[in-house]
This record gives structure tokens, C-alpha cells and sequence, in this order.
């Protein structure tokens, strides 16, 4: 019997090839605020739709919200261009090496969180791990724990526009 298989007599995990655990995590939505006085409204309906990114555009995304993180940390211009450029070109390296291109990224928005679905997996991010949603000249970053979902404009129609405008307010009332 491999180690990996081999199971202590304390051990109350189902048998081998059972049933995996998994954590669970229950759902935080998220609330936006009403008028004074006003019970909090939810959040706008589930959106759906499709991403497929180009490398100028994600390179446009990468160099905002890099920018946006430089400027915070206030370091003088000269680094701030040297990391904003080396961060965003390693950017686009990734982009490349990893074939983002030729994917093709769909995604649901509700209540619950992001959920976003391609042919290599899905990512299933709850709101508890969103900490922003910034809105940039090209779409909106969703700023998670651990990295980013960039949503470009394009993908959007009018009024998927403003629910994620409304997802965004709720984030930020929720953090504050």
C-alpha cells in the first residue's frame, strides 16, 4: 500500500475512492446600500457572458492597474516607470506562455460570486475573496485575494454594464 493511500486508525475520512471532503463555504452576498433609513437592496441579477482577451487589451488592463498599484506605494517616477514597465511586460509574457488567447472565458455573476468557466477548469471566486472592482478605460478589474479578473467592456451590454457598476458599489460598501 502506497503512502498516499495508507489511512491511520484515527483517521474518520470515508474509504478510499469514496466521497471527497470539501470545505464548505457559504455564500456572502453582496448588499448595496438604499436610501436613509431603507432596507439594503440586493445586489443586481446574475449576469452571464463571454471573454475572449487580446494581448493589447490585456496589456491596456495590466498597465492601468499596475499604474494604479505604483502610484499608491509612492515611489519616485523614474522606479515607478521601471516597474510599471517590467510588470507589465511580464504581463504579456504570461498572456502569451499560457495561451490566453485562444481561450475562450464564460462567465456568471450573482449573488454568490464570479464564476468563470474555459476549457482548462473553472474558478469558482466567492464575494469574500473580492476585494475591488475597478473600472479602468477598457472594463473593470476584479481585484481578488490572490490576482485579478479583467472584464473588458466590449463583453458587456448596457445594462450588464450598470449591474456591474452596482456589484462594484456593494464591494466597496462592504469593505468600508
Amino acid at each position: 500500500m502506497s503512502w498516499f493511500n495508507h489511512r491511520s486508525q484515527l483517521d474518520s475520512a470515508p474509504p478510499v475512492g469514496g466521497p471527497l471532503r470539501r470545505e464548505t463555504v457559504s455564500p456572502v452576498p453582496v448588499t448595496l446600500r438604499g436610501e436613509a433609513g431603507a432596507a439594503p437592496l440586493l445586489a443586481p441579477g446574475e449576469l452571464h457572458f463571454s471573454v475572449r482577451y487580446a494581448l493589447p487589451e490585456y496589456v491596456s488592463f495590466m498597465w492601468q492597474h499596475g499604474g494604479f498599484l505604483i502610484r499608491r506605494r509612492r515611489v519616485g517616477r523614474f522606479t515607478g516607470g521601471w516597474l510599471l514597465v517590467r510588470s507589465t511586460a511580464a504581463a504579456a509574457l504570461h498572456f502569451v506562455a499560457q495561451g490566453r488567447a485562444s481561450r475562450v472565458y464564460e462567465f456568471s455573476v450573482d449573488d454568490h460570486g464570479i464564476i468563470r468557466v474555459c476549457g482548462t477548469g473553472v474558478t469558482l471566486v466567492p464575494w469574500s475573496d473580492v476585494s475591488a472592482i475597478r473600472r479602468y478605460s477598457c472594463g473593470y478589474i476584479v481585484v481578488l485575494k490572490r490576482g485579478t479578473l479583467p472584464i473588458p467592456f466590449r463583453c458587456l451590454n448596457g445594462a450588464q454594464s450598470r449591474s456591474m457598476d452596482a456589484y462594484a458599489a456593494g464591494v466597496k460598501a462592504a469593505h468600508h
